[in-house]
């Protein structure tokens, strides 16, 4: 059963279908760790965004897989991120050597979360960056 709200188009409640709540924590996760690493800025917004609305048809067509859905719009962002700007986000734990990027594990499952294969550490699930970055940024 979801949540209700008040639709500001009738005035009626109209239910949030958990589909719906997995996007929007999706969304929240993606977009607290870009925060963490002080990218979010409109045009970071927008890949995020970007991501939801493509992930809301995928999600539709197969429900089974909303508990994957916010590992794969980190994953969605960190590409989009890749082809434009650079690699995000950055090891944080890796003190020496070539900046890398962590990756999303699982790739397709549930409770996502950031890993550096170098150093075979997870540094911390997907949204929550900035505990592991003490909130500055990984630059």
């Amino acid at each position: 059963m979801g949540h209700t709200v008040k639709g500001a188009h009738n005035g009626c409640m109209d239910p949030i279908s958990p589909l719906e709540q997995a996007l929007h924590a999706a969304r929240a996760l993606v977009l607290a760790d870009l925060v963490a690493g002080e990218v979010a800025e409109a045009d970071v917004v927008s890949l995020v965004e970007e991501s939801v609305v493509q992930r809301r048809w995928w999600i539709e067509q197969w429900p089974e897989g909303a508990d994957y859905v916010a590992g794969l719009v980190a994953q969605d962002v960190q590409d989009a991120l890749l082809e434009r700007y650079g690699r995000w986000p950055l090891c944080p734990v890796c003190g020496s050597g070539d900046p890398h990027a962590l990756d999303v594990e699982p790739e397709l499952g549930p409770d996502p979360h950031w890993v550096c294969h170098k150093a075979g550490v997870k540094v911390a699930s997907v949204g929550f960056l900035g505990s592991a970055t003490g909130g500055t940024p990984s630059s």
